[in-house]
């Protein structure tokens, strides 16, 4: 894997994945395995107890240059500004409204929270570290 790390000025075309946030070991950062009770990191081993699971922002976007597509993923609380709160905030904000509305689907993401995201993003020209 080449460490050479640049600047790319784009525009967002799209929203890949409406999942916006994910439980994450707080020692690698993987995405953590989850049961009614307990997690599991099935990269580096870490468990504990699943309402201590924290939270992080993963958002796939497809973005343009004046050249070329891509897809990338931006992780982390650089999108904090973006969301208003974070992650772990949002994922308690989910989950009351999810239980309000009687979703049983704990990864959906709230229909109005789709549009703001689209609204935020897509159209928008930014500039992405990579």
């Amino acid at each position: 894997m080449s460490s050479v790390r640049g600047l790319l000025a784009a525009s967002v075309i799209s929203v890949q994945n409406y999942c916006f946030i994910y439980p994450a070991c707080q020692k690698c950062f993987s995405r953590l395995v989850l049961s009614s009770r307990r997690f599991n990191c099935l990269k580096c081993g870490c468990t504990g107890e699943a309402k201590d699971a924290s939270y992080r922002y993963r958002l796939s976007l497809k973005i343009a240059d004046t050249n070329d597509l891509f897809d990338i993923t931006v992780f982390g609380s650089c999108l904090d500004p973006f969301f208003g709160v974070t992650a772990e905030n949002l994922q308690r904000y989910i989950q009351d409204l999810n239980q309000l509305s009687g979703e049983t689907n704990i990864d959906a993401s709230p229909e109005v929270l789709v549009q703001a995201v689209e609204t935020c993003f897509i159209g928008k020209r930014f500039i992405f570290g990579v």
